[in-house]
């Protein structure tokens, strides 16, 4: 019997790690690539890291304005990262989202307070249990305004939370890996997975009682 209660307690804890949930639906390789109109240039795009991809994805597909949430990778040093190689954490890389939103409905800097408000801004190297380079915080910018406001929330954000500080590294964008099939709309798709209902639901519920007037209708 005390065999069976530690095996059972061993195994809850494993759902509790996105790279350990993710192992075990990993053969499932789903064919559930993301179709959009890139192209569009009613459309802009926006790059965040910040924990668990599975986690960013479904917070920023909540907000009005965004059009699509990808999950990937960014911020490394080598090409073509895969979910296994970006978890040994050598690649730099880290699991990231690419927004694609319409700057009509939000803009660069709602998104940023998004990205900000749905996470531990102090949390070093991850998110909740999700810990190691492959999670830490990256907000990308792509030219100086940006920065700008980035650096600005960031500010303000710091003298806030002193003497503590913003564990978010700042970024110039350089590239963005396009993440498996199987990771793309992870929660929407497996709600009920043991990860999915202890930590990426309770992370987005959090975001929209923070944010209720950012969430699309129906979310």
């Amino acid at each position: 019997m005390k065999i069976s209660i530690l095996f059972i307690l061993v195994n809850f804890g494993l759902l509790l790690s996105c790279s350990q949930a993710s192992k075990k639906i990993s053969l499932e390789q789903e064919s559930n690539t993301k179709q959009v109109n890139l192209d569009s240039k009613d459309f802009k795009k926006a790059y965040f890291a910040s924990g668990c991809f599975w986690c960013v994805e479904a917070v920023y597909e909540s907000v009005k304005g965004v059009k699509e949430s990808i999950s990937g990778y960014s911020g490394g040093h080598t090409k073509n990262p895969t979910y296994e190689s970006s978890n040994t954490g050598k690649t730099g890389h880290a699991e990231a989202v690419e927004i694609i939103y319409d700057p009509k409905v939000v803009s660069f800097s709602t998104l940023v307070d998004v990205y900000f408000g749905s996470q531990n801004v102090t949390q070093v190297n991850g998110q909740g249990p999700d810990r190691g380079s492959q999670y830490r915080s990256i907000i990308f910018y792509q030219n100086e305004e940006e920065k700008q406001i980035i650096d600005q929330k960031i500010k303000a954000l710091n003298a806030e939370l002193a003497p503590e500080k913003v564990a978010a590294e700042v970024m110039a964008f350089e590239k963005f890996w396009i993440g498996e099939d199987y990771h793309q709309d992870y929660e929407k798709r497996h709600p009920n997975h043991g990860y999915i209902q202890k930590i990426s639901i309770p992370r987005l519920n959090r975001f929209k009682a923070k944010f209720p007037e950012l969430i699309k209708e129906g979310h």
